[in-house]
């Protein structure tokens, strides 16, 4: 069938077919009989690998961009021309060429000339030209119709060249001036909505479902709110690992020790893939499937189909009610390592299925066969893509497996024929397209149905809707406002319903949970405090405690921005060495001796080891993640000095996720400051740049960093230095300290071109610096844009002024409530709605 989608700027017929993923093997048959490689005798005797890549070659996915719709703009000689005449060409002529640049003679829009004008689009976005010092500025709304103009002329001279889609980017989002979204809302603005799309789900989501679908995750203890609960995030174990396991519950001992457990255990890790970029990191337009990734899938889906039909694969002599039990000529080192070293529990403990069901009897067939079989179907279909499948469907897939099973016998053709169904699109691809409804005169169609269910489950859980939810979609009960906002506070009040995309977004928006992956050299990692032999496993503890911090947090849901930013609190296990000396004063702490055995065996006290001692606090429980020991998950809730620690920007895992190997990482701290705080950007380092500080190890980073003060670094560093060296004060492990290099740490800096009146100027550290941007209007607003991204997956445009004022009113008026922010916007029309009609939906035209 044909398809529709939606990029770069409109409504476009796809010359392509979507290839269904409801593969019949029939028409795999077919292809064989038809194909030179093969004739029909040959085929039927192909081997089982031949058939699952038949299967998985016709099991093709499209990922179709979704992009924002262009606005209406003038042409080269009525809007840029004049523009440029008047604000760049004096210092940008044939005989000026500042920065090395000409504009004169700048026309049409093409390939060859199409970095040049990403400069001028980022430039003038940017306002960083004309100069800021100069007196002739162009207004907010000319940068807007220029910006305007300049991408969607990229759009189209790159249509062949790759394309252009850089700003549809989550990084470039602060490109369109703040004061539009917040100022004056400019007249003629039509109502908003969001193009129709097919929106690859988040690798943790698709985790999360396959999980689900072999393992039994406890249900959600109200008493102990921070333990693991079924539809949670899964943690990265203590090597940095996020790995889903067979059986992992049902292990009752091994041969060997951890390392060999390690490697004798079997599972997978996540298959999609996302960018390791700093920010938002889940865009419709930035991932599809590619075929290394639909070949892992179908590998992954019938050792999965195998486990939920006879659990873990193993010799009979491996399962036993204790491990006495087992024979002893079996518990020798020769297994160490290999599958059958592990020993199980009698007991089954995965979940109980229609699969199991399916497979308990080889002998079954007829009626009953087909019956049980049509189970097995629409149970995996509905765990994977999250929606009970049609009729049509559901016989499909049942005509797959049993064209499967007729050819391979039960045992292969049902794990054969069943594997397809991982494929579907909507197992990979969550569907916004809005086919269902009339457009109205704006070319936009209010999502409907399950489609919505899925829409506002998604925009909080990786598993299916709950019954309330699922309900209201089949009723119709869902195109009432009202009844979708019922809903949303129903599900953001309910404790019990896990909503994992809530943390993705804190996660995604500080990027504190890089820690553990920014690589250390040894040297430098001594040298600054740290244990080469414990830091890894410590950073990935700290997001696993900040993740927990950022939970009690918003289950308080007050000021959130502001305690997130300013809070004194911390969680930490008071008892470990390694957790504490994190957020010690580095000059105070101390190497203890471990020469002699005796001297390695002595438990040192936190004092000898010139750590601090923190308060003792409140219980709390943290989630970790499934691994071959039960780590700790008790944890305290503890406070430590306002003047070292000050809220998430003062704590290791956010200081170290912005360092690097040997350093911190001023530079990288300034920028997060202005782009998630200010609402600023820095345009792209030209390649011709040589963005390298000089290597000078005894020196100081900020004496290090007087080359961005030259001419031409100084214009970009002025907005990212003064606001990162006031962190200076911590070193590239996230320990406080008052000396760098055997001097005194220089922690001043400045707050520059906020666009607020009374923010600006000095600040002596970082803690000055962040009270006066956690109390800032401005702030606020620019971390509900943010939010918007995330939740509505795409930049905002002047359309969603709207949108974004009543978003910040909700969270003002509730007190900072995250709750009355992230339901305001999922009952705006930029989440109900989608644009499914080019030529009836514009920008519009509003005035200056």
């Amino acid at each position: 069938m044909l398809a529709k989608c939606w990029s770069d700027g409109g409504l476009m017929l796809v010359n392509d077919y979507i290839f269904s993923t409801k593969v019949l093997v029939n028409d795999v048959i077919d292809f064989g009989k038809t194909s030179e490689n093969f004739n029909g005798s040959e085929l039927d005797r192909a081997p089982i690998s031949t058939m699952k890549q038949l299967l998985l070659t016709c099991a093709l996915l499209l990922l179709f961009n979704a992009s924002i719709l262009a606005q209406e703009t003038d042409s080269f000689s009525e809007l840029t021309q004049p523009f440029l005449q008047k604000h760049c060409i004096a210092c940008h002529d044939l005989d000026s060429q500042e920065g090395g640049v000409s504009l004169d003679g700048l026309t049409a829009v093409t390939a060859d000339n199409a970095e040049l004008w990403k400069r001028v689009w980022e430039q003038v976005a940017l306002k960083e030209m004309p100069p800021r010092e100069e007196s002739d500025q162009p207004s907010a709304m000319e940068r807007w119709k220029l910006a305007g103009w300049i991408t969607s002329e990229l759009q189209s001279a790159m249509k062949d060249r790759g394309g252009f889609e850089t700003h549809l980017h989550p990084e470039k989002g602060n490109h369109l001036d703040h004061d539009l979204l917040f100022g004056k809302t400019p007249s003629g603005l039509q109502p908003t909505s969001t193009p129709a799309r097919i929106w690859r789900i988040h690798p943790q989501e698709h985790l999360v479902r396959l999980n689900a679908l072999i393992n039994r995750e406890p249900k959600f203890n109200p008493s102990k709110p921070g333990l693991r609960a079924a539809g949670d995030h899964i943690q990265p174990n203590q090597d940095g690992e996020v790995k889903i396991y067979y059986g992992l519950d049902r292990v009752i001992g091994w041969v060997g020790g951890t390392a060999a457990y390690a490697a004798a255990i079997t599972g997978f890790s996540p298959v999609l893939t996302t960018n390791g970029h700093h920010g938002l990191r889940n865009y419709p337009i930035q991932y599809s499937v590619n075929g290394a990734e639909a070949t892992q899938i179908a590998n992954h889906a019938e050792d999965i189909l195998r486990f939920m039909a006879y659990g873990p694969k193993a010799e009979s002599y491996q399962f036993a009610k204790k491990v006495s039990e087992i024979d002893q000529k079996y518990k020798h080192g020769d297994l160490r390592g290999l599958a059958q070293s592990l020993f199980y529990s009698e007991q089954i403990k995965r979940p109980l299925t229609p699969v199991y069901e399916l497979m308990k009897d080889s002998t079954i067939e007829g009626p009953e066969l087909k019956s049980k079989l049509k189970a097995a179907v629409n149970y995996i279909f509905e765990a994977l893509t999250c929606r009970p499948p049609s009729d049509q469907e559901s016989t499909e897939y049942v005509n797959v497996a049993m064209k499967a099973i007729d050819d391979l016998g039960l045992e292969e053709g049902a794990f054969l024929g069943l594997a397809p169904i991982f494929l579907d699109r909507e197992a990979l691809f969550r569907l916004e397209l809005a086919e269902q409804g009339q457009p109205d005169k704006y070319g936009r169609v209010r999502l409907q149905g399950m489609e919505l269910a899925l829409a506002i489950n998604g925009a909080f859980s990786y598993l299916p809707p709950d019954d309330a939810l699922r309900s209201a979609a089949i009723s119709g009960d869902l195109e009432s406002d009202a009844n979708v906002k019922d809903h949303l506070d129903r599900i953001l009040n309910d404790d019990r319903i896990r909503k994992p995309r809530m943390l993705q977004f804190f996660r995604e928006y500080f990027d504190y949970d890089r820690a553990g992956h920014i690589c250390k050299d040894a040297r430098a990692l001594i040298d600054a405090g740290g244990d080469v032999r414990t830091y890894y496993r410590t950073m990935f503890r700290y997001t696993a405690n900040t993740d927990r911090l950022i939970e009690l947090i918003l289950a308080e849901d007050k000021n959130v921005l502001g305690e997130l930013l300013t809070t004194n609190r911390v969680v930490l296990n008071g008892n470990d060495h390694e957790e504490v000396r994190h957020f010690s004063e580095f000059e105070k702490l101390i190497d203890v001796p471990s020469r002699t055995q005796a001297e390695r065996k002595k438990k040192y006290t936190l004092e000898e080891r010139g750590m601090m001692v923190p308060p003792k606090g409140d219980k709390i429980h943290v989630r970790i993640a499934r691994v071959v020991k039960n780590g700790r998950t008790q944890k305290s809730l503890t406070t430590l000095p306002s003047d070292q620690r000050m809220g998430i920007l003062t704590h290791p895992s956010w200081l170290v996720s912005h360092s690097d190997a040997m350093d911190n990482h001023a530079i990288l701290r300034g920028r997060w400051i202005r782009e998630r705080l200010l609402g600023d950007a820095v345009p792209d380092v030209p390649i011709t740049v040589d963005a390298m500080l000089p290597v000078e190890p005894k020196s100081t980073l900020r004496h290090r960093m007087r080359v961005t003060r030259e001419d031409e670094c100084w214009r970009c560093h002025r907005k990212m230095d003064p606001l990162g060296l006031p962190f200076e004060s911590y070193n590239h492990l996230g320990l406080f300290r008052t000396k760098e290099k055997e001097k005194p740490v220089d922690t001043s800096g400045e707050i520059i071109d906020s666009g607020e009146a009374g923010l600006d100027g000095p600040v002596a550290d970082a803690q000055e610096m962040i009270k006066k941007l956690a109390n800032s209007k401005r702030v606020k607003q620019v971390f509900v844009r943010h939010a918007f991204r995330f939740w509505i997956g795409r930049n905002e445009t002047l359309n969603d002024a709207p949108v974004l004022q009543d978003a910040f009113q909700a969270y003002e008026e509730n007190g900072g409530s995250m709750k009355a922010l992230v339901a305001s916007l999922l009952t705006s029309d930029a989440f109900l709605y989608r644009c499914v009609n080019r030529d009836s939906r514009t920008e519009g035209k509003p005035s200056d």
